[in-house]
């Protein structure tokens, strides 16, 4: 029943993109600003963990910066030079919570409720085969994440349980996180059966008391019309993927799929409140997802969907591994 709910989403992605209008501005190697929507859920699997991400994000036209962004950027060593640079603006909110949230007060050794409100500003440089980002993202984790009063919202809405153990949520704390990722696009460029594929490598390291990690993956792309891109947007923590890509007029497909490793420092998420005694559970070191999913494009548009499988990321979780599929669109105006 999974595997079918997933064919279905896919293909009403392919099916939308087929019956899009291309934007008059739509053509090889014009590129403008991006608007980007990632909704990320367990909607196909179950209610628990890491269970909704909501995060809309604008990608500036390159070099359409302001001379403040612009300086900035010459500061930062590990930009390439010559590169093309852009600012991103976003705005988002993750929810987590335990196994059952039917129970009112849950087991202490299992994932304690937590919400997530951040807003994040960014500087990209791309160079047609390497992308850098650099991200700085502040927020507030707790009750003031507003996230106890969106899924009871939700549920009511689509009649499902009603979560009853957020009075142990995570206390209010303002959190920030600086990212700096880097992918090598198409770094394998070949094809197999007369389909084009390549493979992209990626590493980066966060900081911060929300997240502290360092991570290193690949993303492997098999499509026809390969957009120029880095793979579809996602949610911190994750593989990278970007609102980056070049519009081009033809439809286009690819399949992807990905591998991503991280050493894990610091997650509020497991560790519990910084400077206050709240839940907390012993998280795992190590923290592996592995993605697969579907891309499209159109003109200006890009549809994805992904599926990632989390490996176990706290001692006395139920299960290996974690399961959530992730929705995204790109539009360029």
């Amino acid at each position: 029943m999974k595997i079918l709910s997933k064919l279905l989403v896919m293909m009403f992605i392919c099916a939308v993109l087929l019956i899009l209008p291309v934007s008059a501005v739509a053509g090889e190697n014009v590129e403008n600003g991006t608007l980007s929507l990632v909704y990320e859920n367990d909607i196909f699997h179950s209610d628990k963990y890491y269970t909704n991400g909501v995060r809309a994000s604008w990608l500036s036209e390159p070099d359409k910066i302001s001379l403040l962004a612009l300086r900035a950027a010459g500061y930062v060593p590990f930009f390439p030079a010559g590169s093309s640079v852009r600012t991103t603006y976003s705005f988002g909110q993750n929810m987590y919570t335990p196994t059952d949230i039917k129970i009112e007060n849950p087991p202490k050794n299992d994932r304690p409720y937590a919400g997530w409100l951040y807003g994040s500003v960014g500087l990209i440089a791309e160079t047609g085969k390497r992308l850098d980002q650099l991200e700085l993202t502040v927020g507030v984790v707790g009750p003031a994440s507003l996230a106890e009063q969106t899924q009871k919202t939700v549920h009511r809405m689509i009649d499902s349980p009603r979560p009853e153990g957020w009075d142990h949520q995570l206390k209010n704390e303002p959190g920030f996180v600086l990212t700096y990722q880097r992918s090598w696009r198409s770094y394998v460029s070949k094809s197999m059966l007369g389909v084009p594929y390549d493979i992209t490598p990626h590493a980066g390291v966060a900081l911060g008391n929300v997240f502290t990690y360092a991570s290193t993956g690949f993303v492997i792309r098999y499509g026809m019309r390969l957009p120029q891109d880095y793979g579809p947007p996602r949610i911190q923590p994750n593989l990278p993927g970007s609102g980056f890509f070049v519009p081009q007029e033809k439809f286009g497909w690819y399949l992807f799929a990905g591998l991503e490793g991280r050493a894990v420092l610091r997650n509020i998420f497991l560790d519990g409140n910084t400077f206050a005694d709240s839940r907390s559970v012993d998280k795992e070191p190590f923290v592996a997802d592995f993605q697969y999913g579907l891309a499209v494009t159109k003109g200006n548009y890009r549809f994805s969907y992904t599926n990632v499988l989390r490996s176990k990321e706290f001692a006395d979780q139920d299960s290996t591994s974690h399961d959530f599929g992730a929705l995204s669109v790109s539009v360029q105006f």
